[in-house]
């Protein structure tokens, strides 16, 4: 299964926290967001159709992150867990961690903000750039 959010830039994106990655439907971010990659996201973990939640809740679940920012491509790995919440009606956050809360989509992630590339980082600087965070889950 296969579910796409669009999200845009802002100047204070940072992009440098070395355990989690969020995006978030709000429309401001301060510079202390240092883990937010995108803001005006079009959906949150509270959005995600139901079908989709119920893969993410399976402790078995792999799933695929790809950022796409541009002609640039990130891609993560996490797991899914039988605790997972997915309630929270502004943000997504994955973790690298197994540290659990209503905004968590993925825990045990492979990398974090730290290490999107850096041109990716320049460009959402720009609050017209558009990216897209696709979720995958076998």
């Amino acid at each position: 299964m296969k579910f796409e959010i669009e999200f845009f830039g802002h100047e204070n994106i940072r992009s440098n926290h070395q355990k989690t990655i969020e995006i978030t439907k709000e429309s401001h971010l301060t510079p202390k967001g240092d883990c937010i990659i995108g803001i005006n996201a079009t959906s949150s973990c509270a959005d995600l159709p139901q079908e989709l939640k119920d893969k993410l809740k399976t402790s078995d679940a792999k799933i695929i992150f790809l950022i796409s920012v541009g002609k640039h491509e990130f891609v993560i790995e996490g797991k899914g867990h039988p605790d997972l919440i997915l309630a929270h009606s502004e943000d997504i956050v994955i973790r690298k961690s197994d540290f659990i809360c209503p905004r968590t989509l993925a825990i045990n992630c492979d990398k974090a903000s730290d290490l999107l590339p850096r041109e990716m980082v320049s460009l959402l600087h720009n609050p017209k750039t558009k990216g897209i965070f696709t979720i995958t889950v076998d």
